[in-house]
């Protein structure tokens, strides 16, 4: 078991992480979203605020085609159903066709059937990233897992050892969040402390965050760093917002600036 001063744990360097997120301010990408329904606006307006432009096409014949134009492909599973999964291999199959980098939020996998299986069929189609909490990690690595719907009930340093195999396996950078995100490609592993808990008292957050990777995936460089940068300007962000807000209800507008400043103060 790792611990958490394991020597392979790397602390994400501040360098790191700025040039990353001047890179995304200057690339603006393109990320087609195909998304929980329940998350689509406050997705929208995250990738906003960070300098990315956000677009939900779902029609199959229509996210084939966006998803070759766009710089960056979400694939969201948390309101999965029969159309909506056609619409994304639709999407997949356009985007590997296209070479556009595409990442799996495999939402809610473990306890139930249909989408554990289609979330591990899409593995076999080569994401880019995979962004998810330890409990949907470890059941998508066919482990044993504590999950309840959304809320994971594992660690994210437990489910470290399966993360790296899944990124091993299908050549993805696996990010496992949680109190410490941990974000590897199987060989190097960065680790990002920070957020605040009161991030999962508000609908989306989550889920926005995998959009965010999405859209560091499109950045030039090490996509390892890049999808690191991701979760630590979350992470930064989420403790301006939530030093700010009274509560659940205002976090979101505070969220919302916390981004936009962080990429602002990163910009030369």
């Amino acid at each position: 078991m790792l611990s958490p001063t394991d020597p392979t744990l790397l602390a994400l360097p501040a360098d790191l992480a700025d040039a990353s997120w001047r890179a995304l301010s200057r690339r603006a990408p393109l990320v087609h979203c195909l998304t929980n329904e329940v998350v689509q606006s406050v997705t929208a307006n995250l990738l906003l605020a960070v300098g990315a432009s956000p677009a939900m096409v779902v029609e199959p014949q229509e996210a084939a085609q966006f998803s070759a134009l766009a710089d960056a492909l979400l694939i969201n599973l948390g309101t999965l159903n029969h159309a909506r999964a056609e619409s994304m291999l639709a999407a997949i199959d356009s985007a590997n066709a296209a070479g556009t980098p595409w990442t799996l939020d495999p939402v809610a996998v473990g306890a139930l059937t249909y989408r554990t299986d289609f979330a591990r069929r899409l593995l076999d189609l080569r994401p880019a990233a995979i962004r998810a909490n330890a409990s949907e990690i470890l059941a998508l690595a066919g482990q044993p897992a504590l999950g309840r719907g959304v809320d994971s009930g594992d660690d994210s340093l437990r489910a470290l050892p399966a993360a790296q195999a899944l990124a091993q396996q299908c050549g993805a950078i696996v990010a496992v969040t949680g109190a410490v995100d941990y974000i590897t490609d199987g060989r190097q592993t960065w680790a990002v402390a920070g957020g605040d808990a009161l991030l999962t008292r508000v609908v989306g957050t989550g889920c926005a965050l995998s959009a965010l990777v999405a859209g560091f995936t499109a950045l030039e460089g090490r996509r390892l760093d890049h999808v690191a940068a991701a979760c630590a300007l979350m992470a930064r962000a989420g403790e301006r917002a939530a030093a700010q807000a009274a509560g659940p209800g205002t976090l979101l507008p505070h969220l919302l600036d916390a981004l936009w400043q962080q990429v602002g103060e990163a910009r030369p």
